[in-house]
């Protein structure tokens, strides 16, 4: 009987790794029933009382056949309601062994109905199991009582490998919920990673373009009362400051819509458009040296908005740190590496032109990092500041 079982068991495992629908369902009830009809799989289904069986009459074939498919049919509905399931092929196993009715292979879908209850019930699975085992020790007394040769032990047997496929179906089932627990925080935190991407690139454009508007401003301003006809300067670099910070949004809610354009990457701030942001700073009234060495060569689209983002945030910063003071934007192309080095003399001491919230080069040293790079900030032994970072060559994803 238990080399039976065996048997049956070996072909369960391809099972186990897959969900079950509802049409698979319907397959395998299908497919089992028909199978509980073929003679020669007859010896390979469950049997536990061994009784005499009843004579061959037309009583006999007509029950048999009713309990082979109350056997195999419930197997249906196994992934949907596995208690329901269970108790229907459950009784109708439990009948056609007090029966003495000869044996089916359909007796198998005992074995896959209790697999079902234990890896797709969720409500109740103590109880069941506790009415699933008095529903066993009632049998056993009832085929005890009809004179079965099997002893307590095979009885025990046979109800510990019930047992074990119960929890090789509860297995499953907390595998497939530690599954989804692990998907749902890979997307949470791929969603967390998102969001301060997209932090930092609203804060790399917003903040640098803000401060520039805010500066020409109070120069213009200051021009109206003093220089009036200078006025118009400083009021069309804000204008073009307000034009450049419109691109960039632009550019990062395009990203946001992922619409799979190509041409994203395109409309992508790049190191060649350093140049640009040095002549707004100079707009703003801020004396900048650009000095660029070795030959500049296209890179992949991080690397060159990494680079740009670099250089974009340490203006920012002698914009609002050292307003007015000499800066130095040197920008070294290695064989391997991009270096980028950003100076200001010391500022004057005066309070900030705009006030700051700090989180600038910190979203700056995480975005180098990512890139396998290095970002060092900090004040200068000489006085003033200094923004360092080497960026490393990568070939386009």
């Amino acid at each position: 009987m238990f080399a039976n079982v065996a048997r049956s068991v070996r072909s369960w495992p391809d099972r186990w790794r897959a969900r079950p629908t509802p049409a698979k369902d319907g397959a395998l009830a299908a497919a089992l029933t028909l199978m509980g009809f073929v003679p020669t799989l007859n010896d390979i289904g469950a049997q536990l009382g061994n009784l005499p069986q009843r004579p061959p009459d037309a009583l006999t074939v007509v029950l048999a056949a009713v309990l082979t498919v109350a056997q195999s049919a419930p197997l249906a509905i196994r992934s949907r309601w596995p208690a329901a399931c269970l108790a229907i092929i459950g009784a109708a196993f439990a009948l056609h062994q007090a029966l003495g009715c000869p044996p089916t292979f359909a007796s198998i879908g005992l074995y896959l109905s209790l697999y079902a209850a234990g890896a797709h019930q969720a409500r109740f699975r103590r109880g069941l199991a506790a009415v699933s085992t008095a529903g066993y020790t009632l049998l056993v007394v009832v085929l005890h009582g009809l004179g079965s040769p099997n002893g307590v032990q095979v009885f025990l047997a046979f109800y510990l490998t019930l047992a074990v496929i119960w929890l090789a179906g509860a297995g499953v089932r907390r595998w497939r919920a530690d599954a989804a627990e692990r998907r749902r925080l890979s997307a949470q935190a791929a969603k967390g990673a998102e969001r301060a991407r997209i932090a930092r690139e609203l804060h790399d454009v917003v903040t640098h373009h803000v401060t520039a508007m805010v500066i020409q401003a109070d120069a213009a301003q200051f021009l109206v009362g003093s220089a009036p006809e200078r006025a118009g300067d400083g009021l069309a670099a804000i204008s073009d400051t307000g034009r450049r910070a419109l691109t960039e949004l632009r550019h990062l809610l395009g990203v946001l819509e992922a619409t799979g354009d190509s041409a994203a990457a395109d409309r992508a701030p790049a190191l060649g458009k350093v140049g640009d942001l040095v002549e707004q700073a100079r707009l703003s009234g801020q004396p900048i040296e650009l000095t660029e060495h070795g030959d500049q060569r296209p890179q992949a689209v991080d690397v060159e908005l990494a680079a740009y983002r670099v250089v974009q945030e340490a203006l920012t910063n002698a914009l609002k740190y050292a307003q007015g003071r000499p800066t130095a934007v040197t920008v070294h192309h290695r064989d391997d590496r991009l270096e980028i080095e950003v100076t200001n003399e010391a500022p004057t001491g005066a309070a900030p032109a705009v006030p700051s919230g700090g989180r600038g080069l910190d979203g700056l040293r995480e975005r180098v990092h990512m890139l396998d790079g290095e970002l060092v900030a900090g004040p200068r032994p000489g006085g003033g500041f200094g923004v360092r970072a080497l960026i490393p060559y990568r070939s386009e994803p």
